[in-house]
């Protein structure tokens, strides 16, 4: 994956005081967005399909709606937190008040929190450019099994992961949009920050996320799944947790990103069936190669992360 590193201080920077948050969608990523801004003191406005959530986060979360357009003022940083289409919908309708707030330098920085990048970003960018506003991809390397506000807390992004992935910009336009994020993201306890291409992203994200969702829900439709019980320990358990998701989120990330899942899984399938070949003609080792090879390649990218 080509990227860049960026240094993440310890201490918050006091670049901005009390910068305001406006947040789309509030389920478990824009939730604990929400959490995480309003346990640091900064003003969160937010909106979402669903009344009874935004009711439910007005009692302890938000300071307020992001309905109108003194709302959109007063925003520091906009996260759109949606499905990825569900983002493109609203940056569409609200492309006009974003533009008409940079023609005054009141425009707030933007940013998505969608699994895939190439689908949003390639409308993104055009619609940011063509406004005068400014939008960078964004995508939090964080999340569990379970959706919605009721799961949302303020450390899911403790010490972890987020990839960004900016416009076409000169360097230092793209340096100064990046620090502006960093410092904006702040309050999140986000550990290392990546930057990369949008394609570059999805092609990376098919394998270590995408995959394995595929493969979990795949394993949990054998027949002997309904037998485990009693048998079974923690080998299942990291096997299957991600068989329970979205499926409704999951599809439409997945269908964004579908020439890079498929070809991770067709060539999990040949290495599954190398293995399938050796079983079938008793051959101990051609298998015993085979697992070789396989945790030969996991210690050396345990080794490389550690080094990291």
């Amino acid at each position: 994956m080509n990227q860049t590193e960026l240094n993440v201080d310890e201490d918050v920077r006091d670049t901005v005081a009390n910068p305001t948050i406006g947040i789309v969608g509030l389920g478990l990523i824009g939730g604990s967005f929400a959490r995480a801004y309003a346990a640091a003191g900064w003003p969160v406005r937010a909106w979402d399909v669903d009344a009874d959530t935004l009711a439910i986060a007005r009692i302890d979360v938000l300071a307020g709606f992001l309905r109108t357009h003194d709302d959109l003022a007063a925003c520091d940083l906009i996260i759109l937190a949606a499905y990825p289409d569900a983002c493109l919908d609203w940056l569409r309708s609200h492309a006009e008040e974003l533009g008409e707030l940079a023609r005054c330098g009141k425009a707030p920085m933007v940013i998505d929190a969608a699994g895939v990048k190439g689908h949003v970003c390639s409308e993104a960018f055009d619609i940011a450019a063509k406004h005068g506003f400014s939008f960078c991809g964004a995508h939090p390397m964080a999340g569990t099994e379970f959706s919605g506000f009721a799961y949302a807390h303020a450390d899911l992004f403790n010490g972890a992961p987020v990839v960004l992935t900016p416009p076409e910009l000169s360097d230092i336009d793209r340096l100064d949009m990046l620090d502006r994020i960093h410092d904006l993201l702040a309050p999140c306890g986000f550990g290392r920050f990546s930057v990369t291409t949008p394609a570059a992203h999805d092609r990376v994200i098919a394998f270590t996320s995408q995959l394995a969702h595929v493969v979990s829900n795949a394993y949990v439709k054998s027949p002997t799944a309904q037998e485990h019980h009693g048998f079974s320990a923690g080998s299942y358990r990291d096997l299957t947790r991600v068989a329970h998701l979205n499926p409704h989120m999951w599809s439409e990330l997945m269908i964004e990103d579908a020439d890079s899942l498929a070809y991770e899984i067709a060539t999990l399938q040949r290495n599954l069936e190398d293995v399938r070949r050796a079983l079938v003609d008793r051959d101990r080792y051609a298998l015993e190669a085979l697992l070789a090879d396989g945790d030969r390649i996991k210690r050396a990218l345990d080794d490389e992360g550690e080094r990291m």
